[in-house]
Formats: structure tokens, sequence, C-alpha cells
């Protein structure tokens, strides 16, 4: 297992710890301080675990090797944890924006140290989400990323609740804010779910990388001694990496055994030197000058 994959699991047993300990203390200092936002964002918290929960178990079944029955491996699980971490998303979102509503009629002040739980974990989302979403790029981690799209989730909706409560709290007849900021809250959570499912189902369908990362591919196999054109370059996602496939122009002079060493030779410098390709498949083909169509001898 490559390091920052490991570092990927680290990330999400952390963050299962410390939505634990959100959770529960949101939940209770909520109630406590008869604060329907604070709650709200308590249950929020809650379903993070889940999530968290969810992004290690894709982490460890990706990380299996490719076997008879899987030859790319088994990366693409990773993926559908991160479409079933949007999909959980939405509908927690829905769930907390009716329980807002449903309750909007009984009414109370909350206790002004509801404000304390919800600027505690304001800061420590927004120090998991900057986190994560830097592991999750450098990992090429789905999961990982949305996760990290759930804790900015959680910061925004953190600070949605914390001016709802402060509303309800020091200007009167504002009691109903805290209502409302829950409601915001569920909603905030529906439209980042929504987003990672679109994300994720992009993936799915073998959307390609964005052109840059295909012309680094390109330019590493025109490096290669022997290259001499690139006919077509396609990569899809897989898991944790991607899976290129390239069709390499030699001379078409050379012999088998000739131009099978220079695509070995190209598949080595690619899976090398471009961190976020898993594996290669290189078809040799004659070069043909671009204009007349010709083959070119060297």
């Amino acid at each position: 297992m490559r390091s920052f994959e490991k570092t990927a699991r680290r990330a999400a047993i952390a963050s299962i710890a410390i939505s634990v300990a959100l959770s529960s203390v949101k939940i209770v200092v909520g109630l406590a301080a008869h604060s329907v936002a604070l709650v709200s964002d308590g249950f929020e918290s809650a379903a993070d675990i889940l999530m968290s929960g969810l992004v290690l178990f894709g982490l460890w079944v990706a990380a299996k090797p490719a076997d008879d029955d899987h030859p790319y491996g088994h990366g693409r699980f990773e993926i559908l944890t991160g479409l079933a971490i949007g999909a959980v998303l939405a509908i927690a979102g829905a769930g907390i924006s009716w329980r807002a509503l449903a309750e909007r009629n009984d009414q109370h002040t909350p206790a002004g140290f509801a404000v304390w739980p919800l600027i505690g974990a304001i800061v420590l989302k927004a120090i998991l989400w900057t986190t994560k979403m830097r592991i999750g790029k450098r990992s090429g981690s789905m999961a990982l990323s949305a996760d990290a799209w759930n804790d900015a989730v959680d910061m925004c909706s953190g600070i949605v609740a914390l001016i709802a409560v402060g509303l309800a709290i020091f200007l009167p007849g504002m009691t109903a804010a805290d209502h409302w900021g829950g409601f915001a809250v569920g909603l905030f959570v529906i439209f980042f779910g929504l987003s990672v499912v679109r994300e994720t189902a992009l993936q799915l369908m073998d959307t390609m990388p964005e052109g840059k990362q295909m012309d680094e591919i390109r330019t590493v196999a025109m490096r290669v001694p022997g290259t001499l054109g690139i006919e077509k370059c396609f990569a899809r996602k897989t898991g944790l990496r991607y899976h290129v496939d390239l069709h390499l122009e030699v001379d078409p002079e050379l012999t088998v055994r000739a131009s099978h060493d220079i695509a070995t030779a190209v598949r080595i410098a690619i899976k090398n030197d471009v961190d976020w390709v898993e594996d290669v498949l290189v078809h040799v083909e004659p070069h043909v000058h671009p204009h007349t169509g010709v083959t070119i001898k060297q």
C-alpha cells in the first residue's frame, strides 16, 4: 500500500473519533440548552460517523489486489462508497429539515452556552476539511474527498446554526430563528450530498481526466527512445488511480520484439513518473505522417 493510502486511512479513523466526540457534545448540550439548531447539527455530526466508517471500509476493499474476477482491481468499490456517502447525506439533510419544521411551533429561547460547542465544531471541521481534501486529492480517493466535502457541509451548517442560535438568544421575538436555522442546516446537507452524487456518478461513467493530466502522460511517453508519436490516449478511474489505454506509434520497420521493448519502457516510465496512474495498456501502431498518411521509416 502506498504511503498516501495509509494517510487516507488514518484521516478516516481520526475523523470517526472526532465525529463521535462532536456529536455527543452537541446533542447533549443542545438538549440541555433547548436548541433545535444545535441538536440538528449534532445529528448531522452523528451521520459523519457512518460516513467516515464507509470511507474506511471503501479504502480497505479498494486496496485489495487484482484477481481473476477483478483484473482491474477492486478500486471502483471506493467510488461506490463516495456515491453512497452522497446519497446518505442528501437523505440525512431531508430528515434534518423535516424535523426542524415539524417542531417550529415548539419554541424555546436557547441557553447562552449553546454557542460554545458550535464554535468549537466550526474550527475542528475547518481543519478536517482542508486536511482530508488535501489527502484526498493526493491519494485520488473519491470517498475521502466526498468525506472532506461533508466536513465543509458541517462547517457551513455550524455557522448557520451559530447565527440562528445567536439570533434566538440575543434578539427578542426571534426564537423561531433557532428552528429555521435547523431547517437551513438540512438544506446545506442536501445540496452537498447531491453534489457528491454527481461527482461520483461522473467517475463511474469513465469521465476522462483533465487535459493537463492527459498531457502529462503523453509527455512522459514521448521521452522514451523509440517513441515517434501517440495516436490515442484514454484513461479511466478504477478507484484511487487511473488505468490508461495508449496507442503508441513506432518505426514500422522494427521487429515485434523491438516494438514490444519500447512499449514496455513506456509503460514503466508512465507508472514510475505519474503517481495517479495504476497501470498502462500499450498498443503499438506504425508511425504515420500526419498529413500524407504515409508510414514513416526511421
